[in-house]
């Protein structure tokens, strides 16, 4: 099955603080260019998960209409991101084995061999949101990255496969479809952000991905150009807020402010004899904070996040093989001082990620940020699904489907022999023939395995 190429991409960011909505296209150089762009305070979501379904769609509409506007296109299908601590991630290994009259490998068998992860057993309310392939083996071979026209008799594969709760999902789903939308993809936002800041020589070294964003940090882990790990944290950005705030007896958009335009990762290098003034609420007096108790604040809860981040790098089993490093984006990217804190803390080359390497020369200088790789992400992993000939391999396969196919087929074959019955020639011949029948059922069913 071949999909009709696509114009243009749209993508919607449903984030812990923002909602960005967005439609691009590729250029004629490969670039991506951003035709319209909104973004609107969030206020129905917390840790990526949406808790306001009215607020969220009121969100999402608002800067749909926006963007809609700017691009003059009004698009009906949009790719949209999940996240939130319900994410998890498992590995697994399947295999098909090739019938017996060929032995090269096609698109097709890989097709089979992930749409079958599907049906692998998850817990209760649970689904699966990504099948990925890391590496393939043919026969005894071992480490192929792409087995089409390969001679064998046995596909085998390594698979990271991402698990998500269905409310969740269908709670994301529910928002755009109020606005009148429909959503082709949902798209985990770890790899979203890791198309948009992310190399190949990168992925191939060995890199991490970490993605602090307003409530969820999102860590994705790649080694020898394939996925390894991904996670979801349940705290970002915030949480740095919410100590602020409660640390220097301030409101939440003081905390904010004073975090975004004064905050530092390190609190060695803030200055001694700095200090900024915040107005007294309702004619109290104001607070003079400092900037070095300010930047350990900062420092405390950013090393805390680092601690998290670690652990699920060490999870990943890649540890000792991230050549590259870490890269840093997202929102709390742009917090001063914190690439040197990560690499003070992990002893790991360190870099803050911009989406630019993907953006065409004239983007819009706001859209080139880290707190939009993951919306840019999404318009870039969109692009690929729309506008590259491929087998629907998500599409998800379930016992249903699979007991249909199987009463089809018994149908078929029930069918075939009662109509060898009909024809009433001699008993010896209609037994020669069921059996010929059977022969190429089982046949078909080797195949099919």
């Amino acid at each position: 099955m071949t999909r009709q190429k696509s114009n243009y991409v749209a993508a919607i960011d449903i984030g812990t603080t923002k909602i960005v909505s967005l439609v691009g296209k590729m250029n004629e150089n490969n670039k991506l260019e951003v035709l319209g762009m909104s973004k609107t305070v969030s206020k129905g979501v917390k840790r990526g998960i949406v808790l306001n379904i009215e607020e969220t769609v009121n969100a999402i509409r608002q800067t749909v209409e926006e963007a809609e506007k700017q691009s003059g296109i009004q698009f009906t299908n949009v790719f949209v991101g999940i996240a939130g601590q319900h994410i998890k991630s498992i590995k697994n290994r399947g295999y098909i084995n090739l019938g017996s009259d060929r032995d090269e490998i096609t698109q097709k068998d890989i097709d089979v061999l992930i749409a079958d992860m599907y049906n692998i057993p998850i817990d209760l309310g649970e689904e699966i949101i990504h099948v990925l392939p890391q590496n393939y083996i043919v026969d005894s071979e071992t480490g192929v990255k792409n087995p089409v026209g390969m001679s064998g008799r046995r596909l085998e594969a390594n698979f990271h496969i991402v698990i998500g709760q269905i409310a969740s999902a269908k709670n994301i789903e529910k928002c755009v479809h109020r606005v009148g939308l429909h959503v082709d993809q949902l798209i985990l936002e770890p790899l979203a952000s890791s198309a948009s800041v992310l190399t190949d020589d990168e992925k191939e070294a060995g890199v991490a991905l970490v993605d602090i964003g307003g409530g969820t940090t999102d860590v994705a882990v790649f080694c020898d150009d394939s996925i390894r790990h991904t996670a979801v944290i349940p705290f970002g950005g915030n949480v740095i807020t919410k100590d602020i705030k409660e640390g220097c007896k301030i409101l939440q958009r003081q905390a904010e402010a004073l975090k975004t335009q004064f905050g530092s990762a390190l609190g060695d290098l803030a200055p001694d004899d700095k200090v900024v003034t915040i107005p007294g609420i309702n004619g109290r007096e104001p607070k003079e904070i400092s900037f070095k108790n300010l930047a350990y604040i900062i420092q405390m809860r950013m090393e805390e996040i680092i601690d998290a981040v670690m652990f699920e790098i060490e999870n990943s089993g890649c540890m000792e093989r991230l050549s590259a490093g870490v890269v840093i984006t997202g929102g709390g990217a742009l917090l001063k001082h914190v690439a040197q804190l990560v690499r003070f803390h992990t002893g790991m080359d360190v870099r803050i990620g911009y989406p630019i390497e993907y953006l065409a020369a004239n983007a819009n200088d706001e859209i080139n940020n880290p707190q939009y790789a993951t919306s840019v992400g999404l318009l870039l992993k969109g692009w690929d699904i729309l506008n590259k000939d491929y087998e629907p391999t998500h599409k998800i396969i379930t016992n249903t489907t699979r007991r249909e196919d199987e009463n089809s087929q018994k149908a078929d074959r029930e069918g075939m022999l009662a109509e060898a019955g009909e024809n009433r020639v001699g008993s010896s011949i209609i037994a020669a023939f069921k059996k010929r029948i059977t022969d190429i059922f089982e046949e078909k069913g080797a195949d099919m395995e």
